[in-house]
């Protein structure tokens, strides 16, 4: 039996038993996996319930445009469910979410406005406010406002809660969730807590989020927001469709813990996964001193990892924000404490660069003049050409050096230069932050990898 378009997809996602990273957990966990839904993420449902509900009350006309400020999953779901009804789309988002994601709404035909993220909500350039505007602008437009529209938490009320309930024969005892829009966390847990008033609803939120303050005193404190990386989570003000009732604990998670877990997720779990997915397992990782045998604990991973590959599965990103314990030249160099390097002059003996490898137990020396390295001296290549004629001993070492070794960035990690180290080149260079050279050989690397 076939479908009747993309649409009809949407749902019904696997509940997947986690075993590596929790396996130390007095109780299972598992993954609610949403990225199987056809816009690989979570949002797809209630982006549908949106312009289902817009439809029926009117709001949204044949030949309309859809209008919606997107961290980039919900514009996929509303773009989708646009392609299959003849709308059009606009979306703003802002620019700290990642490229793939804007290229994939603009695949699917949505234009898309990038806004400034740190500014105020009610700020003119901020995506709610260019959102608002463009509504009024544009004949026949709507904006879908997934933080206030109530449809959101329906979606999840009518799809996700019934389908965890079910999947779990009703045993579920603990749900963790990401708080954003709350239409997850707040539509499911009012279907479990309808079904079970003793389950646990878990919000985990980020650092520079006003959300977890808000939950714990009712007060709406503008200080407590200040720029955060993770995506797709924690909010700058507290949208409608929260009932902070049905909440128990708001826990926050830092964006590099976020980041290397949904790492860890992917590369132990094998269930490739975004920013939130990874917060939110490292949001009850934090609680797990709070589990008990018996409890069987749900967390949703909400999309997919395409969409982060230029981000948190990016070494160099990961790295430029301090988030990846990487060795790199920088370290293997630091650990040297102080020693300095060795080089030789293209117009020395090459009986000079033997005593020099005796002097200070080396076996590659760069050939240095006052422009940088032109050439190497390494003791594999010296004792043949020697071995073959020992009158070279005399000679300038310019006359048998072999090519200069790779000069990198002093902070290229440990990994990649295993890669430029083989058997013709047996070391590499890099200049430090005052631009003095130093050298990395093939033992350096393997000494480093082994600690």
């Amino acid at each position: 039996m076939w479908l009747n378009n993309i649409l009809e997809t949407i749902g019904n996602t696997p509940l997947i038993k986690l075993n590596k990273i929790t396996k130390d957990l007095p109780c299972p966990v598992l993954a609610k996996v949403d990225y199987f839904n056809p816009g690989n993420s979570i949002k797809d449902r209630m982006a549908l319930k949106m312009v289902e509900v817009a439809e029926k009350e009117g709001k949204l006309k044949p030949g309309g445009t859809i209008i919606e400020c997107t961290s980039g999953n919900t514009g996929m779901g509303l773009a989708l469910a646009a392609c299959v009804k003849g709308y059009k789309c606009i979306f703003t988002t802002t620019d700290k979410q990642s490229k793939e994601k804007m290229d994939i709404l603009k695949a699917v035909g949505a234009e898309v406005i990038v806004c400034p993220t740190n500014v105020e909500p009610d700020d003119p350039r901020s995506y709610y406010s260019v959102a608002r505007r463009l509504e009024k602008e544009i004949p026949n437009s709507y904006l879908c406002n997934q933080y206030d529209n109530l449809a959101n938490r329906l979606a999840h009320y009518e799809t996700t809660g019934p389908e965890i309930w079910e999947q779990t024969e009703g045993k579920i005892t603990h749900l963790v969730c990401t708080a954003g829009t709350g239409g997850t966390v707040t539509g499911v847990g009012m279907f479990l807590k309808e079904k079970n008033p003793n389950i646990q609803i878990w919000a985990i939120d980020v650092y520079g989020s006003l959300l977890t303050k808000y939950f714990r005193t009712g007060e709406v404190d503008m200080n407590e927001v200040h720029p955060y990386i993770s995506e797709g989570f924690g909010e700058d003000f507290v949208p409608q469709n929260y009932d902070m009732r049905v909440i128990d604990h708001f826990e926050q998670v830092t964006d590099k813990d976020g980041a290397v877990m949904a790492r860890r997720i992917a590369k132990e779990e094998g269930i490739f996964i975004g920013y939130s997915a990874g917060s939110c397992l490292q949001g009850l990782m934090q609680l797990k001193d709070k589990l008990k045998k018996d409890d069987l604990a749900v967390c949703i991973f909400h999309d997919h990892g395409s969409r982060y590959v230029a981000k948190i599965y990016n070494d160099q990103w990961m790295m430029e924000r301090g988030f990846f314990d990487v060795k790199t030249f920088k370290d293997i160099v630091n650990s040297r404490a102080g020693k300095k390097l060795v080089t030789i002059n293209p117009k020395q003996s090459v009986s000079e660069a033997v005593e020099l490898m005796k002097k200070y137990d080396i076996e590659n020396i760069p050939v240095m003049n006052g422009d940088g390295p032109i050439g190497a001296i390494s003791e594999t290549g010296l004792f043949q050409k020697v071995f073959d004629n020992p009158e070279l001993k005399e000679e300038s070492v310019e006359s048998i050096m072999e090519k200069a070794y790779p000069v990198v960035e002093f902070d290229t990690p440990v990994e990649r230069l295993g890669s430029l180290i083989n058997k013709g080149n047996g070391a590499v260079l890099a200049k430090d932050e005052k631009g003095d050279y130093h050298i990395v050989t093939k033992y350096d690397v393997i000494q480093s990898l082994a600690k």
